[in-house]
């Protein structure tokens, strides 16, 4: 039987909160073993990750390096979305609303020097949101990731897949989730959440689909604006 290995970061708390979802969710799938149709086995190993530039970059390699997994899928926070976000691209900009937990806020600059532009995902995002949606979880394609450390982080993974290929290849992407309802029960106007089951159910949705979609479904998954 041969096997697979999975990558799900999350992030730590910012900007004065007491939680991130997005390590929540993750950390809940650390460990995590199961087998693919055919009988492929699959294990699922979490790192949290911190949120700040540079940093960030720094701990997504060292787990990479240390794991070889086939598969990553970092995940963030993304207050004020109500649906499961998989992400179209990743942009060569930081450009902070707000300082990381280090206190660092760049403005205008190049998540690395020299890279070209953007990179497109490598996860099989429109088939992720069918799948999503067919176990009745809310979802659809994010064509912006921001620019805050969700978007470096993002950046970074796909810059190393497309600079840094490794036997076998190994594929990425990055998932933005709803705020959890304690999170929103504390904010103003009561913006949109999910329960951390949903999500969990949702990473796990994922992380199979992504495993055995090899090339994405053709239908739409655009916006107006």
């Amino acid at each position: 039987m041969t096997g697979a290995l999975v990558l799900i970061t999350g992030f730590e708390p910012f900007d004065r909160d007491s939680i991130n979802p997005s390590w929540e969710a993750a950390r809940a799938l650390d460990g995590w073993r199961f087998e693919l149709p055919g009988g492929q086995a699959v294990q699922v190993h979490a790192r949290r990750m911190p949120c700040a530039f540079g940093a960030a970059l720094r701990a997504m390699d060292e787990a990479i390096d240390g794991l070889q997994p086939e598969l990553v899928l970092a995940i963030g926070q993304a207050g004020g979305r109500s649906e499961i976000t998989p992400e179209r691209v990743a942009i060569n900009v930081d450009d902070g609303r707000i300082c990381d937990n280090a206190g660092c806020q760049p403005i205008d600059l190049p998540v690395i020097e020299g890279a070209p532009a953007a990179y497109f995902s490598t996860l099989p995002i429109k088939a992720l949101v069918s799948a999503l949606r067919a176990a009745g979880v809310p979802a659809s394609v994010s064509n912006s990731a921001g620019t805050f450390v969700c978007n470096h982080i993002f950046f970074g993974l796909m810059h190393r897949i497309a600079t840094r290929p490794v036997p076998g290849g190994m594929r990425g992407g990055f998932i933005h989730i709803p705020l959890l309802p304690e999170q929103a029960a504390r904010l103003p106007g009561g913006p949109p959440s999910l329960s951390l089951d949903t999500v969990i159910e949702a990473l796990r949705v994922s992380v199979r689909t992504a495993l055995l979609v090899r090339e994405d479904v053709r239908e739409t998954g655009g916006t107006l604006n």
